[in-house]
């Protein structure tokens, strides 16, 4: 037996008995709750037990030889590195905000399932087999060697823009992947948002600090199987509820029409319009005040403090003192502070006068010209998180872990496969939800509200999850009258759908797992940049292999807090985040890298122009457009939203880096001979 396939057997054989002893503690749990465990402790066993699984692994795994620290040894059979590419691939964004992205916004939250499937097709067509057979260890190492350039022909001054544009992208990634290990901590232990963050950054540290890519490798396995079983079990008793059929890709079907009978009915119900028209007249309230800046602001000012004065002076309760006390310290503390909370305030109230979306309808609009600009901004995001993805740091060092070219490509094969079999659930479950909302929640008395709507409002209290208010009085829930984060509905779906809590939990755990496998790559991405790339290749090449290993260690720790303070700021919601990420990597990595690979002509003065240029024109396009960093709606190209400012940043940095490659000399003979050995069949 070969060596490769009796690695192949004892791996198999490991996790096979791993995925019976998780069903066994599943199993144990919901025996626990039949006999009356309360509901935290379950929380925090769930916690516990898989932070506790997955730091073993780092324990058992942990090494300080430099391959097996970067790369796994390159030993990783196919099968098993697909199943821990997809479990780091399938992060917060797709296990817990993709699902709402698409009850939110329909059709149009298909350009993620598109954009990041077809990206994967793009692995395994333009970069993934030609870096396995340059069998480095990072992104940076092969630009510096493709395009040289700087002392001594070394590729110094790529490998430093590399390095930086991989610690921008990964980094904005992770923080979306540590806000939402800070989500499901607080959200299934009660503790603060803020030391639910650091609970699970003890988890990550543990793996990627101690063994590095080996480490992460065999615990990004283990938490794939708590992924799909996480995802599929609600999805199907979901299925099974609502169309009769346990496969929810088949169920999806069934249900939709269902869902699209009940949205006309909703359409038509003069309740919801009545509850819209209050929405609208609370946005023209708004945009009046705005209007009559600064008058209004100090006029306001000035009745909050006749009020507060005037209740005072008759010895009012002490709640009505207080209320006005509170009144005044909420009113904006200058006309500036005044306009920007109005304008969102409007803003707010006009989104939700909108009639609501018809699920199944591509790019609706009022007229012709509005559906084409939610189809240009589809596509404009499918292209970004296609080429985004061909271009992720975290993701393309998984190419070099396999031991051969031949395993990366059937690698790339596991990988989709793997990945498809949640991607093709999520539409299904984001309908499923939807039809079960619209059917049970709405048209309910406010007086029997399910319990799980007063537990998701109080997770957080600041910026609550879900909200139902009774705008029009009547006493029954109306659709217009509830407002729902996309972030939660993936974890409470085992409640809307009545499940047991024990199943609650292990949502949690499969999108905890789903967070720690993404973040524990993006880390080690950034730190095996910073050590490998920056301080031995640029700083002291003379450098031992053991104080490599030990500096990406203590890097990766400093980075992990960073990121972890980031996080618990609440920048933006997930998919944002994301998306931002998807757009500078693309912008900047994937010109070098495809025409790195395919065109000879491409010199280090094209490749750093180019990586120069998509990078500052996607930057300053998000800057320029995005209110949240400073920016105007009013400030867009095409219409096209931030997230997707990609499209203007790749065009820029491929059009500079070929300009600039044919005006200055041709690469050398060097340059063109490793091509032609990455392009040589194996």
């Amino acid at each position: 037996m070969s060596a490769p396939n009796a690695l192949f057997r004892r791996l198999s054989r490991y996790y096979l008995w791993y995925t019976v002893c998780f069903a066994a503690f599943v199993l144990s749990l919901a025996l626990l709750e039949r006999e009356g465990m309360p509901r935290v402790w379950l929380g925090y066993l769930y916690m516990f037990a898989t932070i506790v699984l997955y730091a073993a692994i780092g324990v058992i795994s942990r090494t300080s030889n430099v391959t097996e620290y970067y790369v796994a040894g390159r030993r990783v059979p196919a099968m098993f590195n697909g199943m821990a590419t997809a479990a780091d691939w399938i992060s917060a964004a797709s296990f817990i905000s993709l699902a709402g992205g698409l009850f939110l916004h329909g059709f149009d939250g298909l350009a993620y399932i598109m954009g990041w499937t077809g990206g994967y097709c793009l692995v395994a067509l333009l970069i993934a087999p030609y870096l396995r057979k340059f069998a480095q260890y990072t992104i940076p190492d092969f630009l510096a060697a493709r395009y040289g350039g700087g002392a001594g022909g070394r590729g110094g001054p790529v490998r430093v823009m590399a390095v930086a544009a991989t610690i921008i992208v990964s980094f904005t990634y992770v923080v979306a992947q540590i806000y939402a290990v800070g989500l499901i901590a607080s959200r299934f232990t009660g503790v603060d948002f803020s030391v639910g963050i650091f609970l699970g950054l003890a988890s990550i540290l543990v793996c990627s600090f101690l063994g590095g890519m080996r480490a992460i490798t065999w615990t990004q396995v283990a938490q794939y199987i708590i992924i799909l079983v996480a995802f599929l079990l609600p999805t199907m008793w979901l299925s099974l509820k609502h169309a009769d059929n346990p496969v929810p890709q088949l169920a999806y079907g069934t249900v939709m029409p269902k869902l699209a009978a009940r949205e006309a009915e909703l359409e038509r119900d003069p309740r919801e319009r009545e509850v819209r028209a209050i929405f609208a007249q609370r946005a023209g309230y708004y945009q009046a005040l705005a209007a009559s800046l600064p008058a209004s602001w100090e006029n306001g000012r000035q009745d909050l403090e006749r009020r507060l004065d005037s209740v005072r002076l008759r010895n009012a309760a002490l709640g009505e003192i207080r209320a006005a006390e509170r009144a005044l310290l909420a009113w904006p503390k200058n006309a500036d502070d005044a306009a920007r909370s109005w304008n969102a305030a409007r803003a707010a109230n006009l989104a939700r006068s909108l009639p609501s979306q018809p699920h199944a309808t591509p790019f609706p609009g009022v007229d012709q010209a509005a559906s084409d600009i939610r189809r240009n901004n589809f596509l404009a995001l499918v292209f970004c998180l296609m080429l985004g993805t061909a271009a992720l740091p975290h993701i393309l060092m998984r190419s070099y872990t396999t031991a051969s070219v031949h395993d990366t490509r059937v690698s790339v094969f596991w990988t989709l496969f793997f990945i498809l079999l949640i991607y093709l659930s999520i539409p299904a479950l984001a309908v499923l939800i939807k039809y079960d909302l619209y059917s049970t929640l709405v048209g309910t008395r406010f007086t029997q509200l399910p319990n799980w709507i007063s537990y998701w409002a109080s997770v957080d209290k600041l910026n609550p999850l879900i909200s139902i208010a009774d705008i029009n009085g009547d006493g029954i829930v109306q659709l217009a009258e509830i407002a729902i984060d996309g972030d939660m509905l993936v974890l409470a779906t085992p409640e809307i759908g009545g499940l047991p809590y024990v199943i609650s939990g292990l949502v949690a755990a499969g999108g905890l797992a789903a967070a720690l496998s993404t973040a524990d790559g993006l880390l080690l991405a950034i730190s095996n940049a910073l050590s490998h790339d920056f301080y031995y290749k640029v700083i002291d090449p003379g450098a031992s292999t053991q104080k490599r290993v030990t500096i990406s260690k203590l890097l990766l720790l400093a980075v992990a807090f960073i990121a972890a303070y980031a996080a618990s700021q609440k920048p933006a919601d997930i998919l944002s985040l994301v998306g931002a990420a998807f757009s500078l990597a693309a912008s900047t990595l994937f010109p070098a890298l495809a025409l790195g690979v395919f065109w000879k002509r491409a010199n280090h003065a094209g490749a750093l122009a180019g990586m120069a240029s998509g990078f500052c024109v996607c930057l300053y396009y998000m800057l320029h457009t995005n209110p949240i960093l400073g920016g105007s709606a009013a400030g867009q190209w095409c219409h096209i939203a931030p997230m997707s400012a990609g499209v203007f940043g790749v065009p820029a940095g491929v059009l500079v880096l070929v300009v600039i490659s044919l005006l200055t000399p041709a690469p050398d003979t060097s340059s063109d001979g490793l091509i032609d050995h990455l392009r040589a069949p194996e």
